[in-house]
């Protein structure tokens, strides 16, 4: 449905308000939203990788850029940084982030490549952003922090460090924003690749994109199996989320970032946006950031 490719399309929310899609271009450094009524895209670039986006309670967003949290007002395309961190981490960026059910940002880091999959390892982390603007690290030593999304009765929350090439569960206070308890939920197969973005459904499936792996699979937390692949047409796949009306269609982001020259001409396209329909499932809203 966006034919505008992106070198890393990463974190697709929908926001109701303005019946548009935000997602983020991390490599280009841009926050992007389209919608699907007049089918254009437009953009607000950012002086650093910019990893996820968030809605905000009050309008605008919430974004993890570089190693800080910040705001963006999309009317002014001012960004307000709220946050520093990891400064002592040069080669740190954010990566994926979500709101969670009370309304603070959780957002995660990894270390970029030095060289083409050359990367230090745990270095990441992951933070939680307090409406008061106060952060905890909730986890460290992480390689890759990135997909995540909380149970729909809210006890659970679950999280991929990529590099473990697997979905863990932690008991989450939702009083308090606490996690505990890591407990291994899926390990993904051979020719599923590496997890990267995830979201809920409203039945309480998870789905989560496999970068590589040109698809996005539906996993039961219940019993730890997956129940269902939907295969897409270009491999890598980084994040979905549920939009439209009524919350049935899914949106797919994907990067060409990655691909050689030689893989790039027979993969047109990689980078696009996507859309599956007829899942038999629907989504819920996204969380607001409360502050």
């Amino acid at each position: 449905v966006v034919k505008e490719k992106n070198r890393m399309g990463e974190c697709p929310v929908w926001e109701e308000r303005e019946n548009a899609l935000v997602y983020v271009d991390i490599n280009s450094q841009k926050v992007c939203r389209w919608s699907p009524i007049t089918n254009e895209v437009q953009s607000v670039s950012v002086d650093a990788r910019v990893g996820s986006v968030a809605l905000r309670q009050c309008g605008g967003y919430v974004i993890a850029l570089g190693t800080r949290f910040a705001f963006l007002d999309w009317d002014t395309q001012a960004v307000t940084t709220i946050l520093e961190l990891e400064q002592d981490k040069p080669n740190n960026r954010f990566n994926d982030g979500k709101v969670d059910p009370k309304g603070r940002f959780f957002a995660g880091t990894m270390a970029e490549e030095t060289a083409p999959g050359v990367r230090a390892r745990r270095q990441g982390a992951l933070y939680t952003l307090f409406p008061d603007h106060s952060v905890i690290k909730q986890l460290d030593q992480l390689d890759i922090s990135n997909g995540l999304d909380w149970s729909l009765d809210h006890r659970t929350f679950f999280h991929i460090d990529s590099l473990s090439y697997a979905v863990h569960a932690f008991s989450y206070d939702v009083h308090t924003g606490k996690i505990a308890c890591p407990k291994l939920l899926y390990h993904l197969e051979k020719e599923e690749q590496m997890p990267d973005g995830m979201c809920i459904d409203a039945e309480g499936k998870l789905w989560v994109a496999c970068i590589d792996g040109g698809r996005v699979i539906r996993i039961d937390p219940e019993t730890g199996k997956r129940i269902q692949t939907v295969r897409l047409p270009t491999p890598r796949i980084t994040s979905c989320c549920f939009g439209g009306r009524d919350y049935s269609e899914m949106y797919v982001t994907s990067a060409y970032d990655g691909l050689d020259e030689a893989t790039l001409a027979k993969e047109p396209h990689a980078g696009e946006i996507f859309k599956i329909t007829g899942l038999g499932v629907k989504g819920i809203p996204q969380n607001l950031y409360a502050a």
